[in-house]
C-alpha cells in the first residue's frame, strides 16, 4: 500500500504489475467480477510505475535494475485503457526532480527487510543525472546471480555513484544459497528536498559506515537550471575519534560516453553525443579509471569511471564537486 514492492526493486515492481494486470485481464475475459484487491495492487503498483519510469521515459539503475523495454508494456497499457499517474516527487524511496531537458534522480531509501534484499545494490545516496534523454551519470547496472562473482561485483557500492571508505561497500552481505543477501544493512537518517523553476537540492544521509568507521555519511547536490550546473557535497561525519580511512567517490559513464582529462589535471570534460560537460573537484585529486558496466542484463562490458579519492583527516570531511554543461 505505499505503491512499491518491499524489496524496493523496480524490476519487481513492473513484473508483478504486468501480471497482476494480465489476471485482472483474464476476469474480465471470464466474465467474472474482479477482486477489489486485485483492482487496489494495480493502482498502487501503477503508481510506482508511472513514478519510476513514466515520468522519465528512461531506465534508473537502482536495485536490481536493467535496460528494459517498456515501451511495448505502455503500448499494451494504452491498449487496454490503462492510465497511471503519480506526480510526487519522492516515492517508493526514491527522490526524482526533472524538467523538460534535465532529470536528476536518488535513492534515498533505508535498506529493506532481509529476506527481500536478493536483488538490492548498496547504493544508498547514489544518483543518476539524465540530460536531453541520455545518461550522463549512470549506476552500473545490475548482473544476476547466474554468475557469483559478477553479481557480487555488481552489488558493492563501488559500482555505484556514492562514497566508499576504505573499499568497503556501506552494506555488509552474506552468501546464502549461492545468492548475496543483506546481513547488516543501513538507515537513511534525514532528507531534505527543494524542487524550484531556478533552483533544486537533495540532501540525505545513512549509518552505513557507523558502526565499522564511527562516520556518517552525508549528501548534498545543488542543481542551478539556468546555468546547467551540479554543486555537490559529500561530508563523512565521525562521530568518534578513529583512525585515518581512505575513501572514494565513483562517478560511472555509460560505455559510449568519452572522457578526457585537461592539461593541468584539474578538469575531467564529459563528451555525451553533441553536448559537451566538465567536471571538477577543488578539495581532491580527480582521475580516470576503468570498469564493468551491467546495463543490459546478463551481460557486462566495459565502460570509464571518474573517481575522486582522499584520506580522512577531519571530524568533518567535506568533499566538494561540480559537473557543469560547457
Amino acid at each position: 500500500n505505499t505503491g512499491f514492492t518491499k524489496s524496493r526493486s523496480i524490476k519487481q515492481l513492473i513484473f508483478y504489475l504486468k501480471y497482476f494486470i494480465l489476471i485482472r485481464e483474464w476476469f474480465k475475459e471470464s466474465q467474472l467480477n474482479i477482486p477489489e484487491h486485485i483492482d487496489e495492487t494495480i493502482y498502487y503498483l501503477g503508481q510506482g510505475y508511472a513514478f519510476t519510469w513514466q515520468n522519465i521515459g528512461t531506465d534508473i539503475f537502482f536495485n536490481g535494475n536493467n535496460t528494459s523495454n517498456n515501451k511495448n508494456f505502455d503500448n499494451y497499457l494504452k491498449t487496454l485503457g490503462y492510465k497511471f499517474k503519480n506526480e510526487n516527487y519522492e516515492f517508493g524511496g526514491y527522490l526524482i526532480l526533472k524538467n523538460k531537458k534535465t532529470c536528476l534522480a536518488m535513492d534515498v531509501g533505508s535498506t529493506p527487510n532481509t529476506i527481500y534484499t536478493k536483488d538490492y545494490q548498496s547504493g544508498a545516496l547514489s544518483f543518476e543525472i539524465i540530460s536531453n534523454g541520455k545518461k550522463l551519470i549512470t549506476n552500473c547496472g545490475y548482473h544476476k546471480s547466474t554468475n557469483i562473482k559478477l553479481n557480487q561485483l555488481s552489488k558493492s557500492s563501488a559500482t555505484q555513484n556514492t562514497l566508499i571508505i576504505d573499499d568497503h561497500s556501506s552494506c555488509k552481505f552474506n552468501k546464502i544459497n549461492k545468492t548475496w543477501v543483506i546481513k547488516k544493512g543501513l538507515k537513511i537518517l534525514k532528507k531534505n528536498c527543494v524542487f524550484e523553476k531556478k533552483y533544486w537540492k537533495i540532501s540525505a544521509s545513512h549509518d552505513g559506515y557507523l558502526n565499522k568507521y564511527n562516520s556518517i555519511h552525508e549528501r548534498e547536490i545543488e542543481f542551478y537550471p539556468e546555468q546547467m550546473v551540479f554543486i555537490g557535497v559529500d561530508k563523512i561525519i565521525k562521530k568518534k575519534v578513529n583512525y585515518n580511512f581512505k575513501f572514494d567517490i565513483r562517478f560511472h559513464l555509460e560505455p559510449n560516453v568519452k572522457l578526457m582529462k585537461t592539461q593541468d589535471n584539474k578538469a575531467i570534460l564529459i563528451e555525451l553525443n553533441d553536448e559537451g560537460w566538465k567536471f571538477t573537484s577543488e578539495s581532491c585529486d580527480i582521475n580516470i579509471d576503468n570498469g564493468l558496466y551491467f546495463g543490459n542484463k546478463n551481460s557486462y562490458t566495459e565502460n570509464q569511471n571518474i573517481f575522486i579519492s582522499g584520506v580522512i583527516n577531519h571530524q568533518i570531511e567535506n568533499i566538494n564537486w561540480e559537473i557543469a554543461k560547457i
